[in-house]
């Protein structure tokens, strides 16, 4: 898997995976604290969100005119770490209930910025490492594996945001409970109609509370938790340091792709390494390009609903704690030991490997086995978690199978049967697609979150775990059929001038997606929950048939 690429794919590897380590601690309690903090409906958070969000994915367009024309990769990617840095500095500083709604608002508009300038271009940056004709075979397996980086970082980040969240609600001798913000939102504003259900909720966490004091306890807890947010928040500046360090401190082995198209042209030693595509040629590709790009905007439309309804879902459906054996998927120290003792495993019975392998394979199963059981037997009966935990389950699955992804788009290359960039592209939207069906029957006959009020549903209408963990398992299939793979087809299809600027058209694409997350918030207190998942389900499905029927002129320009 790792064998045969070039030493500066690993320096993009761990660079990307401190930032994005930090950027989905962020993301995976944004919702909440805008929701929390701020009083803001689903509509509302969404579509701060959205805007957000859509502006990192769009700002890669600017980022990578920047580098095409003037900067370079290696200098606008060090532009973008330094501005991200001060985005998360600003989002860090704690404020208190109702107050700082504008400095929030500036800090997400500099960590955009500083994402546009950094994302597309590493991106660009890597396909650069594999346009030599020894590595180019490799371009689509390099690309699976940067992408693991991504997810290793997210992996962590709803775990990282959850224990910082609590260790700052426990100094201020509270607990989270997802009931609580709304309540006592309500109860600040003069919405709730009834207060006993609230007033005991509160004297769970304080047993002094009254009436009389109600109000006192709600803007202390949501304090509290506001505080915890911002925290949270500030984990980012400590993995962006990292990520400075590995990019700055190994420049040596990305140095000789460090270089753009303009400047090329403009040294005598290698104008020769420049290629030069006739205007029909150029357009093929452009063509080939954006309509991949249109099609692709209805998988991130739906991939992209984990921060905000899937979360909402998790919050207000999902039962809020689970039993010994299921906390091993929330426990990500307890999934991790099953996971490597499955590799070691793997290792252990493997023909092909040597006898040191097999011995440190045994080993590896023999030791985290152990631990995976220790874990599980330290576990109480009952063992509550917050909504966030979720985000860490796609991350995970994109960890634990990208090897067999790989694995089996190498074994149908071997036979020849290894399907296209773009097919691969269409199977993932199809796979999307059947993902949110999941949710579609697991919704039906829930209360909608209009009949709720936008609050928790009661017990009888909370639902398995396993609902939400099989959709976030069909869409980590259908991400790395199609995410690092359309990152490949665009490093290879791009004209060589406008190499940035298609790695931003890619990241538009998103931002076009992630804008018509929105649609999903502002349905959600609508309509009747099933059906909310059951439109992405059929954007997923038209947007399949798009692709399989222009597959032809897509492959015919991957060749050009």
């Amino acid at each position: 898997m790792f064998k045969g690429h070039p030493k500066g794919l690993f320096v993009a590897f761990f660079a990307n995976m401190g930032e994005r380590f930090g950027f989905y601690t962020m993301v995976s309690i944004f919702v909440l604290f805008m929701q929390a903090k701020y009083g803001l409906t689903a509509a509302q958070s969404s579509l701060v969100y959205t805007l957000f969000a859509s502006s990192v994915y769009a700002l890669p367009i600017l980022g990578g005119l920047l580098a095409d024309k003037v900067l370079g990769y290696g200098r606008t990617i060090s532009l973008g770490m330094i501005i991200m840095f001060l985005g998360y500095a600003l989002l860090s500083i704690p404020t208190r209930m109702e107050t700082g709604f504008i400095l929030v608002i500036a800090a997400l508009a500099v960590i955009a910025i500083g994402t546009g300038f950094f994302k597309g271009n590493l991106q660009a940056l890597v396909g650069n490492l594999y346009d030599d004709p020894k590595y180019d075979a490799l371009r689509d397996r390099a690309f699976n594996i940067f992408y693991m980086g991504i997810n290793i970082g997210a992996m962590f980040a709803p775990t990282a945001s959850e224990k910082v969240s609590n260790w700052i609600l426990s100094s201020s001798h509270f607990t989270y409970d997802a009931r609580i913000p709304a309540l006592a939102n309500d109860f600040i504003r003069g919405r709730l109609a009834a207060a006993g259900q609230y007033l005991g909720l509160a004297q769970a966490q304080d047993a002094s509370v009254s009436l009389e004091t109600l109000k006192s306890f709600s803007e202390r807890y949501i304090n509290a938790l506001s505080k915890s947010y911002h925290f949270g928040f500030g984990v980012a500046l400590l993995s962006l340091i990292l990520s400075m360090l590995i990019f700055w401190g190994f420049r040596k082995y990305y140095k000789h792709a460090d270089i753009s198209e303009k400047q090329k042209s403009k040294s005598e030693a290698l104008k020769s390494q420049m290629v030069i595509l006739t205007p029909q040629q150029t357009k093929e590709r452009l063509v080939a390009l954006f309509l991949v790009f249109l099609i692709v905007i209805f998988f991130w439309m739906a991939f992209q609903q984990s921060p905000v309804t899937q979360t909402f879902f998790a919050r207000d459906y999902t039962v809020p704690n689970v039993g010994k054996l299921t906390n091993l998927w929330f426990d990500l120290t307890g999934l991790l030991s099953i996971f490597l003792a499955a590799v070691g495993l793997v290792f252990l019975i493997k023909k092909s490997s040597a006898a040191v392998g097999r011995a440190v394979g045994g080993a590896a199963f023999i030791v985290f086995a152990a631990l995976a059981y220790m874990r599980f037997r330290g576990y109480p009966e009952v063992n509550p978690f917050q909504p966030q935990r979720f985000q860490h389950f796609n991350p995970f699955f994109i960890v634990a199978l990208t090897p067999v992804v790989i694995g089996l788009f190498s074994y149908f290359n071997k036979r020849g049967k290894e399907p296209s960039a773009p097919r691969k592209i269409g199977i993932g939207m199809l796979i999307t697609a059947a993902a949110f069906a999941i949710l579609v029957i697991g919704s039906l006959g829930l209360p909608s979150p209009k009949q709720l009020g936008g609050l928790v549903a009661p017990p009888e209408s909370q639902v398995s775990v396993y609902w939400l963990i099989s959709t976030y398992f069909l869409t980590t299939i259908a991400e790395l059929f199609l995410s690092p793979i359309g990152i490949s087809f665009v490093s290879r299809v791009s004209p060589p001038k406008y190499k940035g600027l298609m790695q931003g058209c890619w990241f538009a694409a998103t931002a076009i997606g992630i804008n018509l997350v929105f649609v999903a918030g502002w349905l959600w207190m609508r309509v009747p929950l099933w059906s909310v998942w059951l439109i992405l389900v059929a954007a997923c499905l038209l947007s399949a048939g798009f692709m399989f029927s222009i597959m032809k002129k897509l492959e015919r320009a991957s060749k050009v």
